[in-house]
């Protein structure tokens, strides 16, 4: 057996049965053992960066390893973008990397690169297979490190995917999420017993989780903290019979301002707010100063134990506030970001999974789709823009039996357009609802808040998509998603209805003022 037939099967006894692959040259004894390990489900995309925020999106909804398969330095460099995304998320992602055979490597050949240096940008475990005895083994370990919510990387060098004398390794036991100790929670319940106001800020695993979410709203109820979710979640359980949970909102100023007066914050699976950049005049954190930082859990932890603990403890007789069933009328007229969200939120489908890379055109999503009925929420947790189509990629791989919505920003969706053409080639049930304001439009908000604001024709030519503007039904159409065009509010209402109604991709490109 060669060594890349030891690889996947180890993959496969390992639970690891899907690889998002963009494959070359040096990976092309991984390809020929796909059809010896048919458990191994290969999936093309037709770029890096589809492949690894793919693998991001089905970690995140499977709740295990994806596999991807990239060539060489510059294949796993085109797929760092949303690697970042990955690692910022916690979401576990096993990276198979190609690289030259030994023999070749010290030849400088043109595509030699430092790959040890590339994925050590993203990687949390590191590993370069020396031998095909060592292959084997070595991928059993990628995936236990994996499974603790890294980013592992295996480079792969060809000679030792050719070569024989290589045997699949059984499974590493995975170790169960650090218990936090009850001496923490204690401490908690005895700061959030002061009266003094308190905000118990939501992530990980605990906003992916009605036990954590209902657990968290007793302890709110029973003490009066205020709940509050990170700004970009990698998973939030959401949707009526569940607490109300607001997001810190994205803006510096809004930021600030929900956590003005807060004594006591409180961590459950997520770390202390910063914000995305620094602004002149404002402080890096939307943390009060006075304000004490309390980690009940932190990332990695258990969180939902920690809550459930601290439940029991500050507030064991207290029934948590929860959503009733509601859904906002249909609106009409003008299709304006608010009637956009308002038409998803009259129609979201039951057990949908939502992929927000709405970006300025998400006002009002997350409002008028919290009464909707029960689904999950994919956010943009690195901040590093175009991981909102290949996550529905894999979102929709890991749950063929959920109908994926992927709102999406136009600007951003240019970064990984291709992953329409996975989706129809896989037959992936995604529905995406393209905003289209043909403009990078949070760059223009942030040209302000920067204080660089310009009003000269050569700035605005950078942060405008027109000239010529993007026909996304083209693009959709050409690979072979259908797609249709709504500039009113009664037609996304309309097209958005059939296309939840029918199976496989669709697109709609939603026109906004801007483009008009």
């Amino acid at each position: 057996m060669n060594g890349a037939q030891a690889l996947i099967r180890t993959l496969v006894g390992a639970g690891v049965d899907v690889c998002f692959a963009n494959p070359g040259t040096s990976e092309m004894h991984f390809v020929a053992a796909l059809d010896d390990v048919p458990a191994m489900r290969g999936v093309l995309t037709l770029f890096e960066g589809v492949a690894t925020g793919a693998a991001d999106g089905y970690a995140r909804m499977a709740g295990r390893p994806a596999a991807t398969l990239l060539h060489l330095g510059p294949g796993l460099g085109n797929g760092l973008a949303n690697l970042h995304n990955a690692r910022r998320g916690g979401a576990p992602v096993v990276n198979v990397v190609g690289d030259h055979a030994r023999s070749h490597k010290r030849l400088d050949a043109p595509l030699e690169s430092d790959v040890d240096a590339i994925a050590g940008t993203v990687s949390g475990w590191l590993r370069r297979s020396l031998s095909p005895a060592d292959v084997a083994a070595d991928a059993a370990e990628a995936v236990a490190a994996a499974a603790r919510g890294a980013i592992a990387t295996l480079l792969l060098p060809a000679d030792v995917s050719w070569a024989d004398g290589a045997a699949p390794a059984d499974p590493l036991p995975v170790r169960p999420a650090p218990q936090v100790a009850s001496s923490v929670v204690a401490a908690v319940a005895g700061a959030l017993a002061s009266g003094e106001p308190a905000v118990l800020f939501l992530g990980g695993d605990v906003v992916a989780s009605e036990e954590g979410l209902l657990a968290a709203g007793q302890v709110a109820a029973g003490t009066g903290a205020r709940l509050m979710a990170e700004t970009f979640p990698a998973r939030m359980v959401r949707g009526a019979g569940l607490p109300d949970l607001d997001k810190l909102p994205y803006p510096p100023p809004l930021a600030l301002a929900s956590l003005a007066g807060t004594v006591h914050l409180v961590l459950a699976g997520a770390t202390a707010p910063v914000h995305f950049f620094g602004y002149p005049e404002t402080p890096g954190t939307p943390v009060p100063e006075g304000c004490t930082v309390h980690v009940l859990s932190a990332p990695g932890e258990d969180g939902v134990a920690a809550v459930r603990a601290l439940a029991d403890l500050a507030a064991p007789d207290a029934e948590p506030a929860l959503l009733e069933a509601a859904r906002p009328e249909l609106p009409s007229g003008e299709l304006t970001p608010r009637s956009m969200a308002a038409v998803i939120g009259a129609l979201l489908p039951e057990r949908a999974i939502v992929v927000d890379e709405a970006l300025t055109s998400g006002v009002g999503l997350a409002e008028l789709t919290s009464g909707a009925p029960r689904h999950d929420w994919l956010a943009l947790t690195g901040g590093a823009i175009g991981g909102g189509q290949p996550m529905a990629v894999g979102a929709a791989v890991a749950c063929p039996d959920r109908p994926v919505l992927a709102v999406q920003a136009d600007g951003s969706a240019m970064y990984t357009i291709q992953a329409l053409w996975t989706q129809a080639r896989e037959g992936l049930d995604v529905t995406t609802v393209l905003c289209d304001n043909g403009s990078y439009a949070i760059l223009e908000h942030e040209l302000r808040n920067v204080g660089a604001r310009s009003d000269g024709e050569r700035a605005g030519r950078l942060l405008d998509l027109g000239g010529p503007g993007l026909d996304f039904v083209a693009l959709a159409t050409g690979m072979g998603v259908p797609a249709t065009r709504a500039t009113t509010a009664e037609e996304l209402a309309d097209q958005l209805r059939a296309a939840l109604a029918e199976p496989g991709p669709h697109l709609i490109d939603a026109v906004l003022p801007g483009r008009r």
